[in-house]
């Protein structure tokens, strides 16, 4: 056998090896967090599959004006709170389980600026299972509080992220002298390919009227939304390829395996995929953007929208991220 074809066959099999250890090591790592549970807090993590109340009870909102269900990591003694982040993360990419780090140590930074509210801060995240942790049968994980809804479908090797919510207030601040931006790159993603378009193409993707708000955030499941902006084949392939950069941001939070085979997904949609704008076309180097921007596709929409509720728009922001003909894995269990 030629080497070139051993090499092939070595890393076929590494592929394979790679798309089915993502699944058994969320199996391990969800076992091994149950593990560290007595019988009542199971009882409390524990969802069946199918239950729709339990998918659809996700916010934007603190846990104090819309309660989540399952276990709190304030509930939680260190081994158990650091089983329960192991299994978060092994969901995620490395880069995706930062984000979820930045957003949550942002709350805890909210906290203190407000002199200790109890409303915010680390504690307040909860977690919960639905379904059994299975290498084969399809089950969910959800982890969630004020400015992040994970909801996670795991079937097989396929794993499906749909709907998820990520947010920052601040969206910049300081802890250990580094600045973080947990929502940056969306941010200087976005204006750069606005950059990027001639006045023309602007002219096409900037919206004639304000948006303020998710669409199609908490709440909102099943409820579609017309295309605006402008359309991909409109782009060069530069600004084609910018716009599948951003749209990374998102997709590329779950695990590597299943994030790859989402952007192929996407990447083949993109003479479908439109982009639009709604606001603010300035931003000073280094901080967020102050307006509305959507990207929407076939199997995708995703939304960033700075929260005009008093103060300065670009530090308190909210995005959605959506599969309108897969949230929830639909397509992945349906029968």
């Amino acid at each position: 056998m030629s080497t070139n074809r051993i090499a092939t066959l070595v890393l076929f099999s590494f592929s394979a090896a790679m798309a089915q250890t993502a699944t058994s090591r969320m199996v391990g790592a969800a076992n091994s967090f149950l593990a560290t549970l007595d019988q009542k807090q199971r009882q409390r993590l524990l969802f069946a599959f199918d239950d729709e109340k339990q998918r659809a009870r996700w916010s934007n909102l603190p846990v104090a004006m819309v309660p989540r269900s399952g276990l709190g990591m304030g509930e939680l003694n260190a081994s158990q709170r650091s089983a329960a982040m192991a299994l978060v993360a092994s969901a995620l990419s490395k880069t995706g389980f930062e984000k979820v780090q930045q957003i949550m140590d942002g709350d805890e930074t909210l906290k203190r600026n407000e002199g200790g509210n109890p409303m915010f801060g680390k504690d307040l995240y909860f977690i919960s299972i639905l379904g059994t942790p299975s290498e084969r049968e399809p089950w969910m994980l959800q982890f969630g509080g004020h400015h992040l809804a994970l909801n996670i479908t795991i079937s097989g090797d396929r794993g499906v992220l749909t709907p998820t919510l990520t947010g920052a207030q601040p969206s910049l601040y300081t802890i250990n002298g580094k600045t973080v931006r947990p929502l940056g790159r969306e941010s200087d993603k976005a204006v750069a390919l606005l950059n990027a378009l001639d006045d023309g193409q602007k002219k096409r993707a900037i919206l004639s009227y304000r948006l303020a708000d998710l669409v199609l955030g908490p709440g909102q499941d099943g409820k579609t939304i017309a295309p605006e902006g402008l359309k991909a084949p409109a782009m060069n392939e530069r600004q084609r390829a910018m716009l599948l950069d951003l749209i990374s941001e998102w997709s590329g939070i779950i695990h590597e395996s299943a994030a790859a085979a989402r952007m192929a997904e996407l990447k083949a949609d993109i003479n479908e995929t439109w982009f639009a704008w709604s606001g603010p076309i300035n931003v000073t180097p280094g901080t967020n953007i102050a307006a509305y921007y959507r990207v929407q596709g076939p199997h995708l929409v995703i939304e960033y929208a700075p929260q005009r509720m008093g103060g300065d728009p670009a530090m308190h922001v909210h995005t959605m991220y959506r599969d309108p003909t897969n949230d929830y894995g639909g397509k992945l269990t349906a029968k």
